[in-house]
């Protein structure tokens, strides 16, 4: 018999861990369903999106040597309301969705869910695990109100999590924030604002954190064609300023010359790619390397690169 769960799963922190982990307790045949962009967003000022989500879910999942099938619902009941017979899993906060979800079973002739409800789990200080308050920074993903505090100076959210990513397996537990701020840069930086746009980022973001990080995606005129070089600043309480950059990458000609003439590079792939570019969340780089690097990966690397410095000064 299989055993299935469903959730937004914004940031995986230890209660969707207890979900899948009890899942597996009762099933080696475990489906996950993953809410789409539309039906996140529902009621939610802030959602990471889809392709990050699922991310997150594999990397749990390999961490644990489990492998599952992920799969996108777009409303509370997804596929259980007409799978065959199965184990549910649930917390007590979605414990009602279960029910629900063996009522409209009942009304279509359908045997119920065995359903297997987890308290919600807590942090160690009792604080209980939202993925919402993680991503406002209220506290850290494992429930640490008082973990360092770094701020972005951005509200977009793969570099938000980027950051977060590159953070935790520096710092541990951190608290992130995202910071709406003005680069006083064009929309699409040219060589050195690149620079000067993630500078600027960092310094506007500071506020009351520890460490403020600015990241810019710029393009660059080199050896005859145009790359992108993201650039990731970092500033701290002391006014020290470290830079990184990702591995940069060229555009197709096709592209450049659009770039040149005065368009953004998201203007000029839509317009050499058509629906492919379209509010793609993994970026240029996801559809130029065929899925091989994504957005969130290409900017981990700008904000290592930028740590380097201060990892010198660390025991």
């Amino acid at each position: 018999m299989k055993a299935i769960l469903g959730g937004t799963f914004n940031i995986v922190h230890d209660g969707h861990k207890a979900l899948i982990q009890r899942a597996f307790e009762l099933s080696n045949d475990v489906i996950i369903g993953l809410t789409t962009d539309d039906f996140a967003s529902k009621g939610r000022k802030r959602i990471n999106p889809y392709y990050l989500r699922m991310k997150g879910l594999i990397l749990f999942l390999e961490s644990i040597r489990r492998t599952a099938e992920i799969v996108p619902i777009s409303d509370q009941f997804g596929f259980a309301a007409t799978m065959e017979k199965s184990y549910l899993v649930v917390s007590k906060e979605t414990e009602r969705i279960g029910t629900e979800i063996n009522k409209k079973r009942a009304a279509a002739g359908l045997e119920p869910m065995f359903v297997s409800v987890i308290d919600m789990v807590k942090s160690k200080s009792g604080i209980e695990l939202h993925a919402s308050k993680i991503l406002d920074g209220e506290y850290s993903r494992s429930g640490d109100a008082n973990a360092m505090l770094i701020s972005v100076g951005s509200m977009n959210q793969i570099k938000v999590e980027a950051v977060r990513t590159v953070m935790e397996r520096i710092y541990g537990s951190v608290r992130i924030i995202p910071v709406k701020v003005e680069t006083c840069v064009p929309e699409q930086p040219f060589g050195g604002e690149t620079y000067i746009g993630a500078v600027n980022r960092a310094k506007a973001a500071i506020g009351e954190s520890s460490l403020s990080v600015g990241i810019e995606a710029g393009v660059f005129e080199l050896y005859g064609h145009l790359y992108d070089i993201q650039h990731c600043a970092i500033l701290d309480r002391d006014s020290v300023i470290t830079v990184g950059m990702g591995s940069g990458f060229r555009y197709p000609d096709k592209v450049a010359d659009l770039v040149r003439s005065g368009m953004t590079v998201g203007d000029a792939m839509v317009r050499i790619y058509g629906d492919a570019a379209s509010g793609r969340k993994e970026g240029a780089i996801g559809i130029l390397s065929k899925g091989q690097l994504d957005r969130k990966a290409l900017t981990e690397q700008s904000v290592t690169a930028a740590m380097v410095p201060r990892l010198w000064e660390m025991p």
